[in-house]
């Protein structure tokens, strides 16, 4: 699931150039069947044979994102209770293609949609998942503007998307949670390792269970709220079975914590809303997760 309107590529990315890439850098997969994937916000995926796949940035911005992945996501994998999505190998420019690539595991299954998570087996697999990986970053770890980040800094964005959503939304009420949920005191604590994008179209599901977590650009060291955010996802039910698996000595969840989650849930809910031209299951997302946010008791 894309989570804005596909902006345009800033190079041409097919499947000849894939395959001149993997002759010239890693020939003992160049004859491997290539499949077109799809292309998403940042990135064009090619399925490379059974078991993997070939990432490569469509545009600029895109690319140091590419190298986050690279550096860091094999330090993580092995201490995470579900496989995610580092590169099994490296690719440089070449070509002519101007940016660094990967090829990374293919996982077989499915993406998330709005009632994925409300089975209580996949918000305790999901909060194990996060329980594993919300640990202290070290100091070189990335940052990232956008995620991880004091809620405050969302505010900008949140009037921004409102006025998008139009009459979509209950605007009063929406605002006075806004409100409310902002003045939460920031974390307090040292940044942890956080996901960034968190949401059910990151996921992979498989015979109805949680199977891979994809999609780490927006990895950063930073407050786990915005991970978190990802329980107003699902049902009640599922959300309290998801804070119980998440807990952890680094990250406690506590109320102030469990509130900023919420507020970043409001904030997520509503942007998806605001760019959901076309895509009908982000706009349910999105009208689910906000719905989800305004009627849990305060």
């Amino acid at each position: 699931m894309t989570i804005h309107s596909t902006p345009p590529a800033e190079v041409v990315v097919d499947a000849p150039l894939v395959r001149a890439l993997l002759l010239e850098q890693h020939p003992d997969l160049a004859d491997l069947p290539l499949t077109d994937g799809h292309a998403g916000w940042d990135n064009q995926v090619y399925r490379l044979g059974e078991a993997l796949a070939v990432r490569l940035p469509r545009r600029a911005a895109a690319a140091p994102l590419i190298v986050r992945e690279q550096q860091w996501l094999p330090l993580l994998a092995p201490r995470l209770p579900l496989p995610i999505s580092a590169p099994a190998r490296v690719g440089r420019p070449g070509r002519g293609f101007p940016w660094p690539w990967s090829v990374v595991p293919w996982f077989e299954g499915e993406s998330g949609t709005a009632t994925s998570l409300n089975a209580l087996p996949i918000a305790r697999d999901l909060g194990r998942f996060l329980q594993a990986l919300h640990r202290p970053a070290p100091p070189d770890a990335p940052s990232n503007p956008w995620r991880g980040v004091p809620l405050s800094h969302r505010a900008s964005s949140m009037v921004d998307h409102m006025t998008r959503v139009g009459d979509r939304l209950d605007r009063a009420r929406v605002l006075a949670a806004w409100e409310h949920l902002v003045r939460t005191p920031p974390w307090p604590a040292a940044p942890l390792w956080i996901h960034g994008d968190l949401h059910p179209g990151n996921l992979v599901f498989r015979d109805g269970r949680l199977s891979a977590v994809i999609d780490f650009g927006d990895l950063a060291a930073g407050d786990p709220a915005t991970d978190l955010s990802v329980a107003w996802m699902m049902s009640a039910s599922a959300r309290l079975a998801f804070r119980d698996a998440a807990r952890n000595s680094d990250s406690a969840i506590d109320d102030h914590t469990w509130a900023r989650a919420r507020g970043w849930a409001l904030a997520l809910g509503v942007a998806y809303l605001a760019h959901s031209r076309n895509d009908p299951r982000l706009e349910t997302l999105g009208v689910t997760t906000v719905h989800a946010v305004l009627t849990e008791q305060q």
